[in-house]
């Protein structure tokens, strides 16, 4: 006998944002790297549209309580600020 699990509203959550994670990740790779602008303007519009869904879901998610990310520690927030800025300098 097969015994099946009913995925909670958490669990189904989480695996929505992971899925939304990963397809935002693939669009913003495969419009910065497409030579076509048209097909360059439709990507960026579909991923401005999983953003978008990305958003909700992590809001629901964080409104529940489900998801909390922690704040950066101020001494990690300079220590990016300072690195970016020298990569800026050397572009410049």
């Amino acid at each position: 006998m097969i015994q099946t699990h009913a995925l909670a509203d958490q669990e189904i959550l989480t695996d929505v944002l992971t899925a939304q994670k990963q397809i935002c990740g693939t669009y913003n790779t495969y419009s910065s790297e497409c030579m076509n602008q048209s097909l360059k303007s439709d990507m960026l519009n579909i991923l401005r549209d999983e953003q978008s869904m990305q958003s909700s879901v992590f809001g629901e998610m964080h409104k529940r309580g489900w998801y909390e990310p922690k704040p950066a520690q101020q001494q990690a927030v300079c220590q990016t600020q300072t690195k970016f800025e020298g990569v800026s300098s050397q572009l410049s």
